[in-house]
């Protein structure tokens, strides 16, 4: 199996940034994490502080001699590594670029993951000198708390390129699910699917916002927590699923639009926790506790789920 390389780097500090170089680093690697600026850098390192505490809450495996470094250096920041994830902002001439100005300063042989959560791989590597290294590796949000990583290779990603990742990332105890490049990738795909449904629901008034959410954490979220689609199915039964989808499929929302309702809160300024209102409405102090709230939620379901067989 291979192992986590003893050096990689993590370029693009962002919202992913820290919370995947301190699960490497947790792992026993070497990570640097580089920006652009001095400030992001700042405030990367603010965020790896809570991120390392939230780890050793979680008490996920501790492998001893793993680090994180932070700097506006790229050529520091690449000297020696062994892998490379690219987790700049979702703009797909931004990241050709970046894969450019990488491929500039590193050997052939090294491996280049882009945590895209929806560009085509092959697309990304178009232009690049060397595309068979290349390769899809999603982290789901927040990424040192969802051990799940999504591997996707493009049309001319080497082919051991895939198995070599999928052993990295099992390396590191999380659980890696190869697919096939589609547009979303799957995790947004199913999640969006549900979302759309939802807003369909409350655009017409059927539910609340509470009562939404009350619906799919206590009732579709409980227990998908546990038992995935496809074992629910056989759970079920597959003539029940048959009978059900025969009438429900055809209601089911297909709008392909943005619902109204979404696009005047934005015109609105309500975007969600960045600005204080979104779906709901915040006041002083309510952000930070709903963000602890969710955190100490995330921490007690992985030890919970970590602990159970994987049905």
């Amino acid at each position: 199996m291979s192992s986590l390389p003893a050096i990689a780097t993590v370029v693009g500090s962002g919202t992913m940034g820290p919370g995947i170089a301190a699960t490497l680093a947790r792992a026993g690697a070497e990570v640097r994490l580089y920006d652009i600026s001095d400030d992001a850098i700042k405030n990367a390192e603010a965020s790896y502080g809570i991120v390392k505490g939230v780890l050793e809450t979680v008490g996920s495996p501790l492998v001893e001699g793993g680090s994180v470094s932070f700097g506006t250096d790229l050529d520091a920041a690449l000297a020696g590594t062994g892998l490379i994830i690219e987790a700049v902002p979702e703009r797909l001439e931004l990241k050709q670029q970046v894969l450019a100005q990488l491929e500039e300063r590193i050997g052939d042989d090294i491996i280049i993951a882009t945590n895209t959560s929806g560009i085509p791989i092959t697309t990304m590597a178009a232009t690049m000198r060397v595309p068979g290294r290349l390769i899809g590796m999603h982290w789901s949000n927040p990424p040192h708390l969802i051990p799940m990583i999504e591997v996707i290779p493009g049309e001319q990603t080497d082919p051991a390129l895939v198995d070599t990742l999928l052993d990295i990332v099992k390396s590191f105890d999380y659980f890696p699910v190869l697919e096939k490049e589609i547009p979303g990738f799957v995790e947004n795909r199913v999640l969006y699917a549900i979302l759309r449904e939802c807003m369909a629901l409350l655009e017409e008034g059927i539910v609340t916002p509470e009562g939404l959410d009350t619906c799919v954490k206590w009732g579709i979220g409980y227990k998908l927590s546990v038992v995935g689609p496809t074992r629910l199915l056989d759970m079920a039964g597959l003539d029940i699923y048959q009978s059900v989808s025969s009438y429900l499929n055809k209601e089911l929302d297909v709008s392909t639009e943005t619902p109204q309702f979404i696009k005047d809160k934005i015109a609105e300024g309500k975007l969600g926790f960045k600005s204080g209102a979104g779906m709901y409405e915040y006041g002083e102090g309510d952000v930070d506790a709903k963000r602890r709230e969710i955190v100490t939620g995330l921490v007690a379901a992985r030890k919970t789920l970590s602990s159970l067989p994987n049905v």
